[in-house]
């Protein structure tokens, strides 16, 4: 019995001492093999060891470039976007406007409340685009087509269909869509990590809104009336509509049945009376059927609007429905201002 163990014994012994032979060799190999790789190159051996100290690796630099992750809290939460977004999809007209603002063309977007399929303001800048329904009906199947990596949409619209989108692609709401453009504006851009030049572009825009009323003095001391013909009926819009947020930011004046923190009032002919003023603006949504002009021609000439004191004296300008109100957006915003400009500071509202 002592023979066996003695042999196991030495066995044993053998097993352990040839292991740790091999181990040696192993350390030694691997040794060389670095010491090799850092020969080939002092800087990239200093920039790999102080990536390892700080918890990165060259390779994963590599793979994921210069993009980090990002969280964006909104209107539905907190989401993060993993991967740099290459394939939008836009939800809102005003947000395709933030998009092309921001030099970002989206791969798919909802269709222009007006246009084929989109506003004449912006459709050079839309070759390309897939329409994904509009905004209170999306096209859920044509977005997953268009296999996007970030949709952008907004919560008073696109609500029920949150989960569902975000199923797709990380998905980042906005609140909702009143006159307050402007924030929607800084959501977009930080939902594309380009809240930088969100903000760039907001100070250039309110710096022009400054230099437009620095000009216009006295001019601005006028009562701005907002018409609006639809299909069945006709609005006065108020402040909190999206012309009357820009007007108000600039500092004109609006007419007391205006002068109102509400975004419109629907009216019938007996309040034809409340949209005078010193200077009216009024514009016609018209959808390709003929109603709304049909509309707007009748009580354009109704004896109660004739009687207007703004059109006996000849102050009343039709504008684009697109720009002083649907489109909503950054772009619609600088070209009323660009009416505004013509309108107010030419003398043609004189």
């Amino acid at each position: 019995m002592k023979h066996i163990s003695s042999k196991k014994f030495i066995l044993t012994l053998m097993l352990v001492m040839a292991m740790a032979i091999l181990g040696a060799c192993g350390s030694s190999d691997s040794e060389g093999s670095s010491s090799d790789e850092g020969s080939s190159s002092n800087e990239e051996n200093q920039e790999s060891t102080s990536n390892e100290n700080e918890g990165e690796s060259s390779e994963e630099e590599s793979a994921s470039g210069s993009f980090e992750p990002y969280t964006v809290k909104h209107a539905m939460g907190e989401t993060t976007v993993e991967e740099k977004p290459e394939k939008v999809v836009i939800l809102t007209n005003e947000g395709t406007e933030a998009l092309l603002a921001l030099g970002v063309t989206p791969v798919g977007a909802v269709k222009s409340w007006t246009g084929d399929p989109w506003y004449d303001h912006i459709s050079d800048k839309m070759e390309g685009v897939e329409v994904v329904g509009t905004e209170s009906e999306v096209n859920i199947e044509k977005i997953v087509s268009l296999q996007p990596d970030l949709i952008i949409g907004n919560k008073l619209r696109q609500e029920k269909i949150y989960d569902q989108l975000n199923e797709i692609a990380p998905t980042i709401f906005s609140e909702t869509l009143k006159g307050q453009w402007k924030d929607n504006f800084k959501t977009y851009a930080k939902a594309l990590n380009m809240e930088e030049k969100g903000q760039e572009l907001i100070k250039e825009y309110d710096k022009r809104l400054e230099e437009f009323a620095s000009e216009a003095g006295d001019k601005l001391d006028q009562n701005v009336s907002v018409v609006r013909f639809l299909p069945d009926h006709a609005r006065i819009y108020q402040k909190d509509s999206f012309s009357g947020v820009i007007l108000e930011q600039i500092g004109f004046n609006r007419p007391e049945p205006q002068d109102k923190d509400a975004f419109m009032e629907k009216v019938t002919k007996e309040r034809i009376p409340a949209m005078d003023g010193d200077i009216l603006f009024h514009f016609t949504y018209e959808t390709g059927d003929g109603a709304a002009t049909e509309l707007k021609e009748e009580w354009t000439n109704d004896p109660l609007f004739q009687n207007l004191e703004v059109v006996k004296e000849g102050n009343v300008h039709e504008v684009s429905d697109a720009i002083w109100n649907t489109a909503g957006g950054y772009l619609a915003a600088n070209k009323m201002v660009d009416d505004l400009e013509e309108i107010i500071l030419s003398g043609e509202s004189e």
